[in-house]
């Protein structure tokens, strides 16, 4: 007989033999003993975890001549000494059918099968059919073995095994009884592994047989597969094949986890030029950019999971780093160093980098060029501040972000007051803001008397008729150009006046007062007890002027926008209101600043929590203090 792999030379032959799934070999023996045997399964996991082996192993302790609790047989694991032993070993029993689902899929073959299945076996106790790759199967395949399924003779037992159990029906799944496998443990393959070189003859030091289980990736089968061609390019000493760990990493295109880690110690000192150097070192000789970002990904994984279970150097971790990381000790203790430089958050930055790196790789034109860019984002992630600390430095005006940033405490303000006259002005620029881009956001250059303002964030607790109202952040009181205030002389701030195009529209303007404001407040009150929230946004933002028995209203929507927004009904409503008034409304389009004069305050409506607000006696003290205004109110209440 010719070569046989190792993967087939070593196939267990035995549930005792099956490493890692004695969840699954438990159950089927007990099921066996207890002759309590169904008419399906699912055995669904991930690949070359020994599904179909299971699966053999179960049809011959089936079939088995010989009793369980015999001489020859005292368990449930198949005598191995019969003739259906042998030959379903042997793979040409008569009464064992495994069908490839993946070629044999379509609803003719099951049809053969369903019509096969009626007859009796042929010599054995039950007709088995192995379904490998069931998933396969199209789903009106799947309804025409469905009856069968249900209501199987009881000669009958199907097994199905699939990588996709998700993609087999409920109606199927519901009527089978399902095993799902795990992948194996690092530890278990490595025990293979090592029996398995044993056996053969071979010198494996652990380096390389750890390097073997880890490129498995919980596949037994992928594990043997790699092993089987590394002993064919391993070099022979003394009659005997070596395999060492850089023999395997160069045969799998893979370096050493320590390139990874001085890149990591670059990073942590903000040494790009060295990451830049490592990064063309290892595409110099040759190594694929989407295999070192692969590697990298893997590495920084195990680092963030090193992190997450507090793994030290030393490796004392109690056991909890070694269940998560499926890797040798060695690479433990070097994701534990590695971990130990970095934060939780920096190292799940770094790892979410490297992921889209490695997804951009697959279609990029220059791979090397986007590989050596992912390795700079590293570096650079490690420069920035997080932008917690940085909107705590500017609420608690701290010149430079602290370690910590705890929320602000709820409670009133306290708004400085210039104490003395100042002797000369001293222009301070604001602190970076993150509504710097913000051009509907007043802009201020600073104070005189050496005393700079900054926007205050406030969080007021106010008692209104028994009940605690809170409006929190962000309640913004943006200061406009301000103006010294020396006591206790009161000096008005300057007021900027409208551009005008002609006495007329001036005289418009100054005659709108608290009746136009009256008129705005009822007609956005009526429209939002109609529903017309968009059209209430819409005259909240204009202006409205009275010009005799006329009410412009100024907005800032464009002709085409006007008839949208402000549809017919809305219309009808906002003139009812005025009409109320003895007045006729005349929509404008478009916002225009010599029409609609100063920039006014928003009209709270009635109620809400921006009118609870500005009634505050804070709130309005700071209003008159500062000549400003609140721009945005954001009610946190609860439902209660």
């Amino acid at each position: 007989m010719g070569y046989q792999v190792l993967a087939r030379k070593y196939r267990p032959q035995r549930f005792a033999d099956v490493a890692g799934q004695d969840h699954v070999t438990v159950t089927l023996m007990n099921a066996l003993t207890q002759n309590r045997i169904a008419h399906g399964y699912i055995f669904s996991g991930h690949r070359g975890i020994g599904k179909t082996t299971i699966a053999r192993i179960l049809a011959c302790a089936l079939n088995c001549r010989n009793a369980i609790g015999s001489e020859i047989r005292p368990t449930a694991e198949p005598c191995e000494v019969c003739d259906s032993c042998l030959e379903i070993r042997a793979g040409n029993a008569v009464d064992v059918i495994e069908i490839d689902a993946a070629t044999n899929r379509g609803i003719d073959e099951i049809r053969e099968l369903r019509d096969a299945a009626r007859y009796r076996p042929s010599r054995d106790k039950y007709k088995i059919y192995i379904l490998d790759e069931a998933h396969q199967i199209t789903d009106a395949a799947f309804n025409a073995l469905l009856k069968t399924l249900e209501e199987p003779p009881d000669h009958i037992v199907f097994m199905m095994a699939t990588t996709q159990p998700e993609d087999i029906p409920q109606t199927v799944r519901s009527r089978c009884q399902h095993f799902s496998f795990h992948a194996v443990k690092l530890a278990d393959i490595i025990g293979e592994l090592r029996g398995i070189a044993a056996h053969e003859g071979i010198d494996a030091d652990e380096g390389a047989l750890s390097l073997l289980a880890e490129a498995g990736d919980g596949s037994m089968r992928d594990a043997l597969s790699i092993m089987d061609q590394a002993i064919a390019s391993a070099p022979l000493i003394d009659g005997k094949a070596r395999l060492d760990a850089g023999q395997i990493r160069e045969l799998m295109g893979t370096v050493p986890n320590a390139v990874f880690e001085r890149i990591m110690q670059a990073v942590d000192g903000n040494r790009s030029a060295e990451v830049m150097l490592t990064a063309n070192e290892l595409l110099s000789a040759g190594n694929s950019p989407a295999q070192l970002a692969r590697q990298a990904v893997r590495f920084l994984r195990s680092c963030v999971i090193a992190k997450i279970a507090g793994m030290s150097p030393e490796g004392d971790d109690g056991g909890l780093g070694g269940e998560l990381l499926q890797i040798s000790p060695e690479e433990q203790k070097r994701a534990a160093r590695v971990a130990a430089l970095f934060s939780e958050e920096e190292l799940t930055r770094f790892l979410q980098t490297m992921l889209r790196t490695f997804d951009e790789l697959g279609y990029r034109q220059e791979q090397r060029f986007h590989f050596e860019l992912g390795l700079l984002k590293l570096v650079h992630l490690r420069r920035l501040l997080p932008v917690e600390d940085v909107l705590s430095s500017l609420s608690g005006g701290r010149s430079a972000p602290s370690a910590a940033s705890p929320r602000a405490a709820t409670g009133p303000i306290d708004l400085p007051r210039p104490t003395t006259p100042p002797t000369a002005p001293a222009a301070a620029k604001p602190a970076f803001s993150p509504f710097e881009a913000d051009k509907n956001r007043r802009k201020y250059d600073g104070i005189q008397g050496g005393m700079s303002v900054s926007p205050v964030v406030a969080t007021q607790t106010t008692v209104q008729s028994g009940a605690t109202v809170r409006v929190a952040e962000p309640v913004r009181i943006a200061a406009p150009v301000p103006v010294l205030v020396p006591p206790p002389v009161e000096v008005a701030a300057p007021v900027e006046e409208p551009t005008l195009p002609s006495p007329g529209v001036a005289a418009d303007v100054a005659a709108s007062g608290d009746q136009a404001t009256d008129l705005q407040r009822q007609v956005i009150e009526a429209l939002s007890a109609a529903k017309q929230s968009s059209a209430a946004d819409a005259f909240e933002d204009s202006a409205f002027i009275v010009a005799g028995s006329e009410v412009k209203v100024q907005t800032q929507l464009s002709a085409t926008m006007l008839g949208v927004v402000i549809n017919p009904d809305a219309e009808k409503i906002a003139r009812g209101a005025i009409r109320a008034a003895g007045l006729k409304m005349t929509l404008l389009a478009g916002a225009s600043k010599a029409v609609a004069g100063p920039k006014k305050a928003k009209v709270a409506r009635t109620g809400s929590a921006e009118a609870k607000a500005l009634e505050h006696p804070m709130v309005q003290e700071a209003m008159r203090l500062f000549e400003a205004e609140v721009q945005t109110v954001m009610d946190l209440r609860g439902d209660d």
